[in-house]
């Protein structure tokens, strides 16, 4: 529930007031506020449970770290990594203020020198993960300090509907049982709205203000663009913004280090981090890319929480996130001084598919599970968007936007056709099944499949079911997350994905708004066919043409006859574009028809087969 605020700014005791006032000014040296920021802080300040989502670079730390030093006492932070509570223990003693962090990353006597100054009320700030502070023999040690407040970072960490939910931070909820009438503020850049509501009934017990920051950062450009020789496109992309930091993001530790050395042998300066590395060697590294210019930090996704580096001018995705939460707080870490920034993700079906993998092989619950895969929906659902991607971005937020001109699509639309029809077809499905189910089983209504399930619900009887029978599952399933990436479709996560029909799918239904898709990717084909020129081949489509070649050859030297009479050069260049995998899908390449399907359609399967 959201509690209204009692106090706001200008209503603060005047002492209070002034006192935040002069903090800002003496501490942070900031005569004003950025937008967003004083609400939040007024509102810890009147000791009213607080929840704030703010994009990153929109200043949230201060947010907590402002009313610590004027409430006095000793506050208590709840961090999730080492890394980053270092960071920001080592730039607020760089502010002249007294903090500290305790975490395994210290010896014994460190720690425990660290305790005896916080004892002695000597630390205004103390850092902690979650599993340290819900220690029994801390909160007894806690209790017995004036404290003056607790904040809880990365807070979607609580939410099993956030993008990182971790065990730890479950226990969080006890906090305001132990401490009562402590100030307690969670604090998060990425939180759509179940996961708002989960973090307020989990941290507050259903009553908090929350507050929510725009979500856009509109001077970062997003673009898209198909993953074909990733380490070719990201030495093209890095080499021509020689002179500007930059992150690239690798899946692996292996594609990091990888990455990295390539960039470095064609003479760019790169860095690699990730978790197999020392912490010595990963904080050497970050030392070198926040100290010094036109550096690029390859990096896993363990990089970059809480860095303060305002000069990022790019943020590559060499693979796909695998939720659109990450997704963002990645990017943010481009343009946090407003300058024009960059975000560049290559894409690929490859990508999604390892990540549907490592969901499958998690040891998580079930409904985890689900969780995240209706995530890793909404992600390829941006990915594969013919309309606005940061409409789309913003709009999985919640917040409404038009067509903003600064991404792939607003630039350079894509062909698109009118998917109205098929679109009508299952939005029809959606209602007449109660709004009640998520896209996999709507596309099995739609496609006429009879399992347990569906007969038992009698949806098999249903007008609609099978009429959608002529098209595979997955191209339907790809209409769904279309659908919902567009805002006609609701996914709610707390019941498991179950779709939701809303106002634009109202109106796509009734006919008073067209909805379309990409153009089938059969350009190529059409090329073919006016006599133009053969396709421009990706490294691994040339090294497919070569087999495809090869077994032309051996075929053609069988029966004594040329090799174009097996088949000619561009429906060979057709299949390694294409890659079919079945006699259908071969039959449509150009040029196969069904003498040549019968005597060599398996043989050049099995090549292809191979080869994927």
């Amino acid at each position: 529930m959201n509690i209204p605020l009692t106090s706001s700014h200008g209503i603060l005791p005047p002492d209070v007031e002034e006192a935040k006032r002069a903090r800002l000014a003496e501490v942070f040296g900031f005569d004003r506020f950025r937008p967003g920021q004083q609400d939040v802080v007024d509102s810890v300040l009147a000791g009213v449970p607080t929840l704030a989502v703010m994009p990153t670079g929109a200043g949230k730390s201060l947010c907590y770290q402002l009313p610590a030093l004027v409430l006095g006492g000793l506050s208590i932070v709840v961090s999730p990594l080492i890394a980053l509570m270092d960071d920001q223990v080592n730039a607020l003693k760089l502010q002249g203020v007294a903090a500290e962090a305790i975490h395994s990353g210290k010896s014994r006597e460190e720690n425990v020198a660290i305790w005896r100054r916080v004892a002695a009320g000597e630390i205004r700030l103390l850092y902690l993960a979650p599993e340290r502070l819900l220690t029994e023999r801390m909160l007894a040690a806690l209790s017995r300090l004036p404290l003056g407040l607790v904040a809880v970072d990365e807070a979607h960490c609580i939410s099993q509907w956030g993008h990182s939910f971790r065990n730890e931070y479950l226990g969080l909820g006890r906090l305001r049982e132990i401490f009562p009438g402590l100030p307690l503020v969670a604090l998060t850049a990425t939180a759509d709205r179940a996961t708002r509501d989960d973090i307020v009934e989990r941290l507050f017990g259903g009553q908090a203000r929350v507050f929510v920051s725009g979500f856009d950062r509109p001077n970062i450009f997003i673009g898209i663009e198909p993953k074909k020789d990733p380490a070719r496109q990201i030495e093209s992309y890095v080499r021509a913004r020689d002179g500007v930091s930059g992150i690239v993001y690798r899946i692996s530790r292996k594609k990091v280090d990888e990455t990295a050395e390539r960039l470095a042998g064609a003479g760019i300066r790169a860095l690699p981090y990730h978790a197999g590395m020392s912490p010595e060697a990963r904080a050497a590294n970050q030392e070198v890319f926040l100290a010094e210019d036109g550096v690029v930090m390859v990096a896993t996704v363990a990089f970059g929480m809480g860095i303060d580096k305002s000069d990022v001018r790019y943020v590559l995705h060499a693979d796909a996130p695998g939720t659109l939460e990450a997704y963002y707080q990645e990017i943010g870490r481009a343009g946090r001084d407003g300058q024009p920034a960059e975000a560049l993700l290559l894409y690929s079906a490859g990508d999604i598919a390892t990540r549907r993998r490592f969901l499958d092989e998690e040891p998580s619950p079930p409904e985890r599970k689900m969780v995240e895969a209706r995530r890793l929906d909404a992600m390829v659902g941006f990915c594969e968007a013919v309309t606005c991607r940061r409409a789309v971005l913003l709009g999985y937020f919640g917040e409404r936007a038009k067509a903003c001109g600064t991404c792939d699509v607003c630039r350079d639309p894509p062909k698109v056709v009118d998917a109205s029809r098929d679109a009508q077809l299952v939005l029809r499905l959606v209602r007449a099944t109660g709004e009640r189910y998520g896209a996999a089983y709507i596309a099995s209504v739609v496609t006429g499949q009879r399992n347990d399930q569906i007969c038992a619900r009698g949806h098999d009887r249903l007008a609609d079911f099978g009429a959608g029978a002529d098209k595979p599952a997955t191209e339907w399933r790809a209409l769904l997350r279309q659908l919902v990436a567009t805002g006609a479709l609701h996914a709610d996560p707390t019941r498991f994905g179950a779709l939701t029909l809303a106002e634009t799918g109202l109106a796509v239904l009734d006919g008073t708004r067209a909805f379309t898709l990409a153009a089938p990717a059969k350009r190529r084909r059409e090329r073919f066919a006016r006599g133009e020129g053969g396709p421009e081949l990706a490294p691994a489509e040339a090294a497919l043409l070569g087999k495809l070649k090869a077994l032309r050859r051996e075929l053609a030297a069988e029966r004594g006859v040329p090799a174009y009479v097996i088949f000619a050069d561009r429906t060979l260049e057709e299949m390694a574009v294409e890659h079919p995998r079945t006699r259908s899908e071969l039959a449509g390449i150009k040029g196969v028809g069904a003498a040549k399907l019968d005597s060599f359609g398996a043989a050049f399967l099995k090549v292809l087969k191979e080869f994927s």
